[in-house]
């Protein structure tokens, strides 16, 4: 069964309403999971960063930007409950301690590390420690990156998986390489995932399952022009709910891999094997 994982990410735009359009939407799709983003603002960029001139909804400033988007604890709070009453899981991909921290109050059930944060030890060690089942992107990353990061959830005993993706936003599909995933799997003898930004639709999701993804997590977004840096890359709910339909789809007709004369080849047997009898 492959894990679904609806990413939600920014692209609420600071909006608990349009957050809410958007987990019902995947759970009406029939996502295991949504997933958020958040951040620390002034922890994870410069100030330098944060009073360059940037326009956007909030002001001209990417302080403002930044700050726009972010949920508060008592927002989050109001996520918690709202995703517990449509029944279905929700996690967080922190950029910063700090907010790894103040997440632990909501005792979600997974933890994601960001290609982003692949690199930051103090970080992976934090989220390392609540021994939650995390999903470990490995966008723009080496394998020694990746090697390093592994060996910080093993010393842990974290249960960790990793999820091939590409840090573009879009990402061209000729540098999918979806052969990665078993490769990674083989590599790290650990379930490989994938987390896509491509802006073909689901096109490379399909052939990421057939290799092997034993989880898919994909950006959705009500309107793919709406304002945001992910909203090409992401899904609207057309695309969301047919990919979670042929993923399933896709899933049934791999099969278990387990050779077996099915009920529905008997009458063809007893019926086209006469002729040896």
């Amino acid at each position: 069964m492959v894990f679904i994982i609806s990413e939600i990410g920014i692209n609420h735009n600071g909006s608990l309403e349009i957050a809410k359009k958007l987990i019902d939407i995947s759970s009406a799709a029939g996502c295991d999971a949504v997933k958020f983003q958040k951040r620390t603002v002034e922890k994870v960029y410069t100030k330098e960063i944060l009073d360059s001139p940037r326009e956007s909804p909030w002001g001209k400033t990417t302080r403002e930007q930044k700050n726009g988007l972010e949920f508060s604890i008592k927002d989050f709070q109001k996520i918690n409950t709202y995703c517990k009453s449509k029944k279905i899981p929700w996690h967080v991909s922190c950029w910063d301690i700090n907010s790894q921290l103040e997440m632990r109050q909501f005792k979600t059930k997974f933890n994601k590390v960001a290609s982003a944060m692949l690199t930051h030890e103090k970080l992976l060690k934090v989220i390392a420690e609540e021994e939650k089942h995390t999903f470990i992107s490995t966008g723009m990353s080496s394998i020694k990156e990746i090697e390093n990061a592994v060996k910080i959830f093993r010393k842990q005993n974290c249960p960790f998986e990793l999820m091939h993706s590409h840090s573009a936003y879009p990402m061209s599909v000729e540098e999918a390489n979806l052969k990665l995933i078993p490769f990674l799997g083989k590599k790290f003898r650990c379930d490989v995932g994938y987390s896509g930004h491509e802006a073909a639709a689901y096109l490379v999701t399909l052939p990421a399952v057939v290799l092997g993804a034993t989880s898919i997590e994909r950006h959705i977004t009500l309107d793919r022009t709406m304002y945001g840096s992910d909203q090409a890359a992401s899904l609207e709910p057309p695309g969301l709910i047919r990919m979670v339909k042929d993923i399933r789809m896709v899933t049934g007709i791999l099969g278990d891999g387990k050779k077996k004369i099915w009920d529905s080849e008997v009458p063809a047997m007893k019926k086209l094997r006469q002729v040896f009898v």
